[in-house]
């Protein structure tokens, strides 16, 4: 069957948040966040309508086809018939999770690895919790798809009650909770509908960046249905509307044109429109400073000349706010303002001064243009605009050199500038950082990456713990780049148990884990005894992972020449990870972090407005 790609889908069974509709953006993506990585485009062989289909195998074949080479997995005996009929695609692996949390996150790396991503849960109990982590999904800008298990279509007819249910014989719930956190959700009581169900969540998953949600009954997983179409129909992109897209270019060219000192703030957004080689091409024709927010850090070179580091309010990088809060003109590429990005509202453009580029549209100056793809947009927009390099002059006359950081005595005890330096030589090109919600951001803001190195955050959901499950993710999703996890204590605590997947699957992550006692950007927002944690033996956990057969390597730093041997250990192990347990101080934290929990508390504090 070959879908209309416009066609509306039952509202009973499908869900398109109107705020939130935005187009599809499907190429020019890089090469390890591609929306599709190894999409099939050709049209179905004769031979494939011979094949008999199911359900099950028909997700299966799509799920390849959009490009997936493994999927997440948590069991349940709901979804049992489903694993097997995706078993039988064998381009695909199924990676299993220790539950389902962590599976929605491991999801979620794996999609900012590689563009989407795909797991299985089952009904209720498994995929409640499988929704926290679609949230973050959602919040993110993220195609993670969730596919879980239901009930069998005749006890919903017999109004049966059952196991993994609220105990009513509504079997609905689920199906309206995922309609808050999705694009797309569908569910499948019918076998014939699948393909047309299937395909619509898929296609609205990649077309608006944000998580879809397809729910199979148990007993229709295995259920004969029609063959899969040409794959175009799925993932084919809707062009920019070429009027708005001529009219933005002209009005934003224009704008620039009336502007000294602009200077271009890149957002996280950006991955999202796969327009970070369009963010380049019109900063080297505008020729001004560019600056990137905290959460896109990675998403513009860091060593291109433009750069000038990571605007964030008062905790910027050094001279990043002078020239940002100085020009007369800031073109918002793909920016999110929320109260973490602007510490507590105190550091956000706004006005006729800030033209925003989001991924599917334009605004400037209380003028709106719709349905305008970023990628179009830029290199449209580079085409038309004039040198103005007033705030690069203005960066070499505000920029500072950092100073030259000596090594620690070998057993000097181990403090945070001391680990951040010692960190720093393994951010190669082929490096992904992945830094926990927490100080971890802070420290990984100082990291210089050089060229083609990655750098993921959460910061618009900010759910402590994610790191854990996300690295597992990632690193099954781009297995040939160095993965260097940032993890307090803290937040490992809440998702340790993907460690053993690390080892389960021999992925060489590095997690350095830093023990402080406790949740330390809670206690700069606001201290009490619940932040505080019970202390575990971290390193002496991999042991226990590692069980009979696992290659996993525990290793504890208390001084600068303890923390110099385990990373020498952790770059020779190739069968597994490493997790160096860093013992620092409870208040060795970055001035940064006490400086933004300070105005972000401040934020959260205000008094009701009155009545």
């Amino acid at each position: 069957m070959t879908i209309d790609t416009n066609a509306a889908m039952p509202s009973e069974h499908t869900h398109l948040d109107a705020p939130t509709r935005q187009r599809p953006n499907i190429t020019k993506a890089p090469s390890v966040r591609s929306p599709i990585v190894g999409a099939e485009t050709r049209p179905v062989a004769k031979s494939d309508t011979a094949v008999t289909y199911t359900v099950g195998s028909y997700l299966a074949a799509r799920l390849s086809q959009i490009g997936l080479k493994h999927h997440f997995a948590v069991a349940g005996d709901y979804t049992l018939v489903l694993l097997d009929q995706l078993l039988t695609n064998k381009d695909r692996k199924q990676v299993y999770c220790s539950n389902e949390l962590n599976c929605g996150f491991s999801a979620e790396g794996y999609a900012r690895a590689h563009g989407v991503a795909a797991a299985v849960v089952t009904f209720s109990v498994g995929a409640l919790s499988a929704f926290d982590a679609l949230g973050g999904a959602y919040a993110e800008n993220l195609p993670v798809i969730l596919v879980s298990g239901a009930p069998n279509t005749n006890d919903r007819a017999a109004d049966h009650l059952l196991h993994h249910t609220l105990g009513t014989h509504d079997f609905m719930y689920q199906l309206e909770m995922a309609k808050k956190i999705t694009c797309a959700a569908v569910s499948i009581t019918f076998a014939a509908e699948a393909p047309e169900k299937i395909d619509y969540a898929i296609r609205m998953a990649l077309r608006e960046k944000k998580p879809a949600y397809i729910e199979i009954a148990c007993n229709l997983a295995a259920a004969p249905c029609a063959a899969p179409g040409p794959i175009s129909a799925v993932i084919d992109r809707e062009p920019s509307d070429s009027e708005s897209l001529n009219a933005a270019v002209t009005a934003a060219a224009d704008f620039l044109r009336s502007k000294k000192k602009p200077v271009i703030l890149i957002g996280s957004k950006l991955r999202a429109a796969g327009a970070e080689k369009e963010a380049i091409e019109l900063a080297d024709a505008l020729g001004c400073s560019v600056a990137v927010m905290a959460a896109a850090k990675s998403f513009f070179p860091e060593d291109h000349p433009q750069f000038i580091g990571i605007y964030w309010g008062e905790i910027s990088s050094p001279g990043a706010q002078s020239v940002v809060d100085w020009s007369d003109g800031v073109v918002c590429v793909g920016a999110l303002f929320n109260d973490y990005s602007t510490v507590g509202w105190t550091a956000m453009p706004g006005g006729p001064t800030v033209l925003t580029a989001d991924p599917n549209r334009v605004h400037l100056d209380g003028r709106e243009f719709g349905r305008v793809h970023l990628s179009d947009f830029l290199p449209a927009l580079a085409r038309k605009v004039e040198k103005r390099d007033a705030t690069m002059i203005e960066w070499a006359c505000v920029r500072t050199e950092p100073f030259p950081e000596d090594a620690a005595k070998p057993d000097a005890k181990l403090i945070r500038a001391e680990l951040i330096r010692q960190i720093r030589p393994l951010v190669t090109a082929n490096a992904t950082v992945i830094a926990e919600t927490g100080d971890s951001w802070f420290n990984g803001m100082k990291l210089k990456l050089p060229r083609g190195a990655r750098f993921e955050i959460e910061m618009q959901w900010g759910h402590i713990g994610w790191s854990v499950p996300a690295a597992f993710g990632y690193a099954v999703g781009a297995p040939d780049r160095r993965i260097i996890a940032l993890i307090g204590d803290g937040a490992f605590q809440l998702t340790a148990q993907e460690v053993a997947q690390m080892i389960r699957l021999k992925l060489p992550v590095i997690i350095f884990l830093m023990n402080n006692h406790g949740c330390t950007i809670e206690v700069e927002i606001h201290d009490g005894p619940y932040n505080n944690v019970k202390n575990w033996d971290y390193a002496g956990l991999i042991k226990v992972f590692n069980a009979e057969d696992g290659q996993g390597s525990g290793l504890r730093a208390t001084n600068g020449g303890e923390l110099a041997d385990a990373i020498k250990l952790a770059l020779a192990n190739h069968d597994g990870p490493t997790l160096i347990e860093c013992i620092i101080d409870r208040d060795d934290c970055t001035s940064d972090l006490i400086s933004w929990g300070h105005l972000v508390a401040k934020a959260n504090g205000r008094p009701p407005s009155p009545q």
